[in-house]
């Protein structure tokens, strides 16, 4: 999957209506969704289960593709905050067997230290 292989470029929160159509024929029974991040077309998606990654992919996007990472498979996370210069927050979450995290970049003030704080509920459980 194209999403996990580097970074994940700007995400930008969106509201919860406007994925549900898209998520909730995947979602298990007393699974509820969090928060969501649209990354142009691509999306991230975080329930109280598990953090689901959206690819669309054709021309239409009607195509996608989803990634389901349970919270027991991130080993660590990690958050850096924008600064003067630089504009952007990046987050970086360590899945089990593989050596490289995931990216993933937010505006300023976008969002970084709630998604932060929902990994931190549900990897520390």
């Amino acid at each position: 999957m194209g999403l996990i292989s580097g970074s994940l470029g700007n995400a930008t929160e969106i509201e919860l209506e406007k994925v549900e159509k898209a998520v909730t024929p995947i979602l298990v029974p007393g699974e509820q969704l969090q928060k969501a991040f649209g990354l142009v077309r691509d999306l991230i998606v975080l329930s109280n289960k598990r953090l689901i990654l959206i690819d669309k992919q054709g021309v239409t996007g009607k195509k996608a593709e989803f990634l389901s990472i349970p919270y027991r498979n991130i080993h660590r996370f990690a958050m850096e905050t924008a600064g003067h210069t630089d504009l952007d927050s990046e987050l970086k979450v360590w899945l089990s067997g593989l050596p490289e995290p995931m990216t993933m970049q937010f505006k300023r003030g976008k969002g970084i230290y709630e998604i932060y704080r929902l990994l931190s509920t549900y990897v520390l459980g």
